[in-house]
């Protein structure tokens, strides 16, 4: 039998196109395992992460953000799609790499964005010397929805505190009208007390529905129970009201009605007996921090009385003695002598305040 045996020997240069050297293949295999490391790294990330060529087409994306991008209807493989295809702010390729061309180093902005019914917030990060753009995507819809929540709470608040000043308004209107057709000065002396503690818990829920926190500055609590005051009781020109209140100091919602009831309270019972009629006076009214918890002092420089023979049965000591170991869960004090009086309770901080 025959045999025939062929040679084919071919010489080329080693710099001939088309002809793979070592050379050659070493930069598609380093190439190969930068992006071998770049996705391993990449998907033990837990945001949403895609990183699109030069050209604006998407050549990574880690498991989190191919989840998201099912949840937002791309059933397809996303790994090849063009950029302009899978924004979620309506930005462009060709805008985000014309600003970040006209950048000199490494260029980054960050953008919140709100697609169908989802927040996100977007970072981007243009790689000059690999363009390369790194996009970030943060889910942020449950953050917003909470956000959203609390603004309505709040708004529902506002209006609940609203309809509670108008009703108890309304309250007022009818007592004035009684006290009018009473013919006994006890009974109206007994309506007119009841008329001011009901417009002080009204004018606080007015200051309350203006707010948007759940606590409120003590100075401007008092501010309040004062201006009342000055409306209920307009006669009494002669005597002076000083206020020297920390401004730093703030307060609970039900701290303030109660704070309310309470200087409203002395302040009555100052107006009622410190002083004999057109008699003038001084009457100071002091919050600050003592010992990490809130003192409240409220003095007159009247005649005073026996602290040992007041009756204590009174409604306004029993209004105020309630509220501050009851409501306040502190310690009532009460000095007095021919100088005047003084009456001061301290109670301790909410942990719910946070300025």
């Amino acid at each position: 039998m025959d045999k025939t045996i062929g040679v084919l020997i071919v010489e080329t240069d080693a710099g001939t196109p088309g002809m793979a050297t070592s050379n050659d293949l070493k930069p598609s295999t380093i190439m190969s395992a930068e992006e071998e490391a770049q996705n391993f790294f990449v998907d033990r990330l837990s945001e949403n992460v895609l990183i699109f060529d030069g050209d604006g087409y998407l050549i990574t994306a880690n498991e989190e953000a191919k989840q998201l991008y099912k949840k937002l209807g791309y059933q397809d493989e996303i790994i090849g799609l063009f950029y302009d295809n899978l924004t979620l702010d309506y930005y462009t390729f060709d805008y985000i790499k014309f600003r970040a061309e006209r950048s000199s180093s490494n260029w980054f902005f960050d953008v919140e964005t709100h697609y169908l019914q989802y927040y996100f917030t977007i970072k981007y990060s243009w790689i000059k010397n690999k363009q390369r753009l790194v996009v970030i995507i943060q889910d942020t819809t449950e953050v917003k929805k909470r956000e959203e929540e609390l603004v309505l709470k709040a708004v529902a608040i506002r209006e609940i505190h609203h309809r509670v000043k108008n009703n108890l308004q309304s309250i007022v209107s009818l007592l004035k009208i009684q006290e009018r057709r009473a013919q006994s000065d006890e009974t109206k002396k007994v309506l007119h007390d009841s008329i001011s503690r009901i417009m002080t818990i009204a004018s606080t829920h007015e200051l309350l529905s203006k707010q948007v926190d759940s606590y409120t500055s003590l100075k401007q609590t008092l501010t309040t129970v004062i201006h009342n005051f000055h409306h209920m009781f307009g006669n009494f020109r002669d005597i002076e009201i000083f206020m020297h209140v920390d401004d730093s100091i703030y307060v609970t919602t039900d701290q303030v009605v109660t704070i309310s009831l309470i200087v409203n309270e002395l302040l009555q019972n100052i107006f009622d007996h410190a002083y004999l009629p057109n008699q003038s006076g001084k009457v100071q009214i002091i919050g600050k921090i003592v010992d990490s918890k809130i003192y409240i002092e409220v003095s007159d420089d009247g005649c005073g009385f026996d602290t040992k023979t007041v009756k204590a049965d009174s409604l306004g000591l029993l209004i105020i003695n309630g509220y501050v170991k009851d409501k306040l869960k502190g310690k009532l004090n009460i000095e007095s002598g021919k100088s005047g009086t003084k009456v001061y309770f301290r109670f301790q901080k909410s942990n719910d305040v946070v300025v």
